[in-house]
């Protein structure tokens, strides 16, 4: 029996961020970072079940060509993915009326869509990207047991040779997606690659504006990284930790971005509505 302070319920039987109940989510979850994105994705369903919102967490699930689907935003950062993936799997596989965890586990099938940062001339600003690995610079990961069942340690092993590894304090770690989800979910319109999921925006990532850089030359090295034929081809904020997590706990997840930037070639777009959309209407039909 799990106790109050650690599995919190609410008193309309709802988990404590979310606000939501087990009969309320979905097998299928699609996963977006701006709340506004979740009204993007509800207004092609069929048929919509139910509307919570609480903080940046917000859901809505319905039906699309018959399958039923939980849309929820998780806000920015790897942090908030600790709190999405952890309630949406108790929502799934623990029994909120004893409190106990359930005999048979309940797997969910996980994608988040989301925006990027393209680091490769091969990746311009409107390509799809598949988060085939994910790099942590988080370190979500690192506070659970058996992490080395769900890790690529001789990716990691090169990526801290070929990045001559300077930030004190943490080390990247490597996660792939599930392997079937990214075959159900890429085909031709989709490229397959290598994401560095950050933990913030600014130096995390490269961006210098008043405060100087622990290692200025990062991003370069990032984008010259070559290993086993794979390159590292975007940055975003939350794939790993998703990855990670979801495989620790059994669950089938990936992350598929819009690259928006280029980072390569200093660009950016803001107008990215359409692109996303389009992402989306793409992941409703495959998943």
């Amino acid at each position: 029996m799990l106790d109050p302070s650690e599995l919190i319920i609410n008193a309309d039987g709802s988990c404590f961020h979310l606000h939501l109940k087990p009969e309320q989510l979905a097998d299928r979850v699609l996963l977006v970072g701006d709340p506004a994105r979740v009204d993007a994705i509800a207004s092609y369903f069929d048929s919509r079940e139910c509307e919570v919102s609480n903080r940046e967490f917000h859901t809505i699930t319905g039906t699309y060509k018959g399958k039923r689907i939980t849309a929820i935003s998780h806000g920015i950062g790897g942090d908030n993915i600790d709190i999405v993936l952890n309630e949406l799997d108790a929502l799934a596989n623990i029994d909120f009326s004893t409190r106990s965890i359930k005999p048979t586990f309940h797997q969910l099938t996980l994608v988040r869509i989301g925006t990027s940062g393209g680091l490769q001339p091969s990746v311009p600003i409107g390509t799809y990207v598949a988060a085939e690995r994910s790099i942590g610079f988080d370190g979500v990961i690192y506070f659970y047991a058996d992490t080395d069942k769900v890790r690529d340690f001789a990716f990691e092993a090169e990526l801290r040779k070929q990045l001559q590894w300077q930030i004190e304090g943490l080390q990247p770690y490597v996660v792939p997606a599930d392997s079937a989800l990214v075959e159900q979910i890429t085909q031709k319109d989709i490229v397959r690659g290598v994401t560095i999921a950050a933990n913030g925006f600014y130096g995390v990532q490269g961006r210098q504006l008043r405060l100087p850089l622990a290692d200025p030359t990062l991003n370069q090295k990032i984008e010259a990284f070559e290993y086993e034929g794979h390159q590292i081809t975007n940055f975003e904020m939350e794939s790993a930790a998703l990855a990670g997590l979801s495989a620790l706990m059994g669950h089938r997840a990936m992350t598929v971005c819009c690259i928006i930037a280029g980072r390569f070639n200093k660009e950016m777009n803001t107008e990215y509505k359409g692109s996303i959309e389009h992402l989306i209407q793409t992941v409703l039909e495959r998943i």
